[in-house]
This record gives C-alpha cells, structure tokens and sequence, in this order.
C-alpha cells in the first residue's frame, strides 16, 4: 500500500511538473456584427472556432434596467475589461473618460496573483492602455503592463491622415506584426489586441463592398497572430486561449452604432478552447470573456471583485 501510494505521489507530481504552460490572448475587431462575420466567414476567426466554439454574444446590458449599456467602443472594451456594465465601470463614451477602478481589470487581477504574470498591450488606441487599464495610476496599485505596443495613433508623422481614415488601417497592420513578433518572442502570459479600422469602414461606408473587404483584411491580421500562436504551441510547452471578439454590432444600415437595436447588441465571440453549456443557451455576453480567462489561466480573483462581476466562465 505503502509503495501505490509513492507511486501516486510520484504520478501528480511528475503531471504538475510537465504541465504545459497556459497563455491567453484576446483580439477585439471594432464594430463588426455578428451576420456580417457569420456571412464572411472568414477563415481565421473560423478556423480557431473550428478548435473550440463560435457562438453569438450580447453587448449592452439589460434593455431598461440599471445596467442598460451605450453600444460604443470604450464602453464595449471596458464591458470586456471589467466584466462589468457602464452602472459599474463609468466609461460612458469614447472620451471624457473616467473610469472607476475599484472595479478590476483582467490585467490587475493578472498583477495581484501571487506568482509573477507577464502581460502585453497592442493597442491602435493609446487610451486603452493609460487610461481604461489605468496604467501607472494610483487607483490600479501602479499597474505596470510589460509589453506596450501603442501611440501610434499619436505619430502623425509615421502615420499622416489619409482619405477614408486609411492611416488607421496602416496602423492595425503594423499593431498586428508587433503583436505576432511580441508572441513568437516574449510571449505574454496575458495579452490584448486590438484593431480599430473596421469600425471606421463601416461609419464610412456601411453595409457593403468596402465594409467587406476591411473584415476580410482585419481576419488577415487576426492570422498573422494566429499563426504566432500556433508556432509557441509546436515549439514550446505552452498551450494558449486564444479570444477573437467585438466591442459592439452596428445600426441597420451598417453606419452607426450607440443604441439598443437588436444588430448593435448582437457580438460574437470565437475561442480555440472547448466551451461549457453556458456558451451555447443564448445568454453568452462581452462580460464573459474576463471570467473565461481568468479561470483558464487558474487566476485568483479576490471576493469582492468576484461578486461584482457581471459575466460567468464560459469554459
């Protein structure tokens, strides 16, 4: 008996040992509703759903009740964030910002954990990093995020205006390289992309050709990371989540957003890992992809901010 049990023992010892390490990555694409995803069917987001699940998701709180939520992009980043609505997180528009930090992002949760978490921003917005994180603030315990790949919508100089807002698109690409590059080299134990033209394409020009041809090409700069992805997995002893989702739908006609409309509350979410019930029984929503996360990675979430949580594991 004696020596089944040190056998055992020996088992789970040598399971924790050679246990893969877990990584996480979620790529937000702004503003692309969920039939036009579905429609495209593009083949990077499918192709990491075909490894997990893609499902339908909700954006925007409960329709008239305290967590009604704007369908805009601060907001919906901060949805995903927080895993709280806009009653809780105060990000109510994509400027004037004012946060309120006592409710936790996945990344400080990520910083408190009692073992060390390397954690990576690539960003075509800079405010998502200094503000809705709440980088460097004393409200977020000096946050520190290990890898920043952002400003670029600062530089006019490396990235001057042009028509249709295409130097935003200039942006997304170089975003995505930097975040293939940053995962194939660093690789972050937690990171976030995100790509901001598609929202502008469909302010532009709504439904149609040209709205099409820049998910397509967001879907192009989803595999680049993908495939980063794919190389720590065979190369490595790592095994990743990988999250591709939006921040909010779009009005009928594909041009605006803001409401509650039925197309600009509808999300999805795409992930390579097997779901849980939960994922499929049309109640999925933005607010679950921290919680999704956190329990994925094993992360320790304190009860008070547990409690707040609007969102519930989806794996």
């Amino acid at each position: 008996m004696r020596r089944f049990y040190s056998l055992l023992l020996m088992v789970l010892c040598c399971t924790g040992l050679f246990a893969k390490t877990k990584k996480a990555v979620y790529i937000i694409i702004d503003g692309v509703p969920a039939d036009q995803i579905e429609r495209l069917h593009t083949p990077a987001i499918f192709d990491i759903a075909s490894r997990g699940a893609y499902g339908r998701a909700y954006t925007g709180g409960e329709i008239g009740g305290y967590s009604q939520t704007a369908t805009i992009s601060a907001i919906g980043y901060t949805n995903l964030l927080t895993s709280t609505w806009f009653n809780k997180h105060n990000v109510g528009g994509n400027s004037d910002l004012k946060p309120n930090y006592n409710y936790w992002t996945i990344f400080r949760i990520a910083k408190e954990q009692p073992k060390e978490y390397k954690t990576a921003i690539y960003s075509s917005w800079t405010d998502n990093r200094t503000v809705l994180i709440g980088e460097g603030k004393k409200e977020t315990n000096n946050l520190k995020i290990d890898y920043v790949k952002d400003g670029y919508d600062l530089d006019t100089v490396r990235f001057p205006k042009k028509e249709k807002d295409l130097h935003i698109f200039d942006i997304d690409e170089q975003i995505s390289k930097d975040a293939a590059e940053g995962i194939r080299k660093e690789a972050p134990d937690l990171s976030w992309v995100y790509l901001w033209y598609t929202d502008d394409a469909g302010h532009i020009a709504g439904n149609g050709a040209f709205f099409d041809e820049y998910v397509r090409k967001a879907d192009n700069q989803v595999a680049r990371i993908w495939e980063a992805v794919k190389y720590r997995e065979a190369n490595f002893d790592e095994e990743w989540m990988v999250i591709v989702t939006t921040d909010h739908g779009r009005g009928e006609n594909g041009h605006g957003h803001g409401g509650q409309f039925w197309r600009e509350r509808t999300t999805w979410i795409s992930t390579n890992i097997p779901v849980n019930s939960h994922f499929t029984k049309g109640s999925l929503a933005i607010t679950d992809i921290a919680p999704s996360i956190c329990r994925y990675m094993g992360f320790e979430i304190p009860q008070a901010v547990l409690w707040e949580q609007d969102g519930m594991p989806f794996i």
